[in-house]
């Protein structure tokens, strides 16, 4: 870490190993005030998000004063999501899936019918406030089922395009749906747990069977059972990141890695239970999981520019209010329509997640009802997959049509 001042103003430089421990303190500190606050408990608000964001106050504050500003190296950040969706991936049996497939392709329809709702709302709404198409549609889909990584990519391509812009509204626009997707997605799920006195329940959630699958065997392991699972994960890692970037070249677009991290883990996990090349240990690999994830919400979040939000224009605003306004109005239809069950009240807490900020802020959500009420397998599963890939097989094309309908100077 390094200490530098450029215009009367303190510059942190902050290195990655460094970067990477603030994130992990981050973490802590937000799990050690969840449990001292009580509304934050209550109200399941997850734990890398409540230091995260107390620092973003901090970081903004320096901003405003012009006294200080952290730099720091987020390297770490994208190693994180990795491993974490391919932890999500191991946990993932064939015989699972089975189970859950009503309810997979249930919450794939809606998050594809949301997404491009998403889009006309914003195309419906710009003339009337006098926005372009192309910010509009920023506020729209791009963001808030895309984040961050898709407004960078739809927003390097507008601002090509001439709408100059275009980055920073994308950027802001996505930093305001993570921070409304956290503070919202989880008092919602929990009203409905408490107005309906919704618990877990094991023979509903998931049968015998199948729980097997990932079940403690209590067998202690020894090192070298320690280091399969890990090299397990690190293999699907490097070998779903290769496979992102041939999709790419092929397609000619950006494809995200966690997506092909996700599923050659399935296809590892699954493979493995046939042939037995190493003792998969699914307690330690969800561990290891809820590490990465923390890691990389506390990462993502304190390293938003969280000024941004002050700065965006009225037009924007009155959008990505709609937005909201809209996904809290189609929570209830798709409790009733998952089932009025636990599951369906920690999958909805995720597809809030997921419709306005991103998969790890969903996964986020729902383990923080977790950790409070009991564990959904289901929503665990069948969120992440949507909202990884399945919803971008409409939302792309449908981001393609909008633009190419409303955007001027395509060419």
């Amino acid at each position: 870490m390094t200490f530098d001042i450029i215009d009367r103003v303190l510059h942190i430089n902050v290195d990655m190993v460094t970067s990477a421990a603030f994130a992990a303190l981050l973490f802590v500190l937000g799990y050690f005030i969840r449990s001292k606050v009580g509304f934050l408990e209550k109200y399941c608000i997850p734990a890398p998000v409540v230091g995260a964001f107390l620092f973003m106050l901090l970081t903004w504050f320096g901003r405003s004063t012009n006294i200080f500003a952290f730099n720091f190296v987020t390297s770490l950040q994208p190693v994180f999501m990795l491993a974490f969706f391919a932890t999500i991936g191991l946990g993932v049996s064939f015989s699972f899936l089975r189970k859950g497939g009503i309810l997979l392709i249930v919450v794939w329809v809606m998050a594809c019918v949301t997404a491009v709702l998403q889009n006309t709302i914003a195309v419906t709404v710009a003339p009337l406030i006098g926005l372009e198409y192309a910010y509009a549609l920023l506020c729209g889909s791009i963001s808030m089922f895309g984040g961050h990584g898709t407004s960078a990519a739809y927003g390097s391509t507008l601002e090509a395009m001439g709408y100059s812009a275009a980055t920073l509204v994308g950027a802001s626009a996505s930093t305001f749906g993570l921070v409304v997707s956290v503070m919202i997605g989880g008092p919602i799920a929990r009203r409905f747990v408490e107005k309906y006195k919704l618990r877990p329940d094991p023979d509903e959630n998931i049968d015998a069977g199948v729980m097997q699958v990932n079940i403690d065997t209590g067998q202690k392991l020894i090192h070298l059972d320690i280091m399969k699972n890990v090299a397990a994960l690190l293999f699907c890692m490097s070998l779903g990141s290769m496979i992102s970037r041939w999709i790419g070249i092929l397609i000619n677009m950006e494809f995200p890695a966690y997506v092909s991290t996700m599923f050659v883990a399935v296809l590892v996990r699954n493979i493995n239970e046939k042939a037995n090349v190493y003792k998969f240990d699914y307690p330690l690999a969800e561990k290891i999981g809820d590490v990465m994830l923390g890691l990389f919400l506390s990462m993502a979040m304190m390293t938003l520019r969280l000024w941004e939000l002050a700065e965006m224009a009225g037009g924007m605003i009155v959008i990505l209010a709609i937005q909201v306004l809209v996904m809290v109005a189609i929570m209830p239809i798709l409790f009733r329509v998952l089932g009025k069950n636990y599951d369906a009240a920690v999958m909805c807490s995720g597809f809030f997640g997921v419709g306005l900020g991103a998969t790890p802020t969903a996964v986020a959500n729902m383990s923080a009802l977790n950790s409070r009420y009991g564990t959904s397998r289901k929503a665990m599963i069948i969120v992440p997959i949507v909202g990884a890939f399945l919803v971008d097989v409409i939302n792309q094309p449908a981001i393609i049509w909008f633009i190419s309908r409303f955007v001027e100077n395509l060419g």
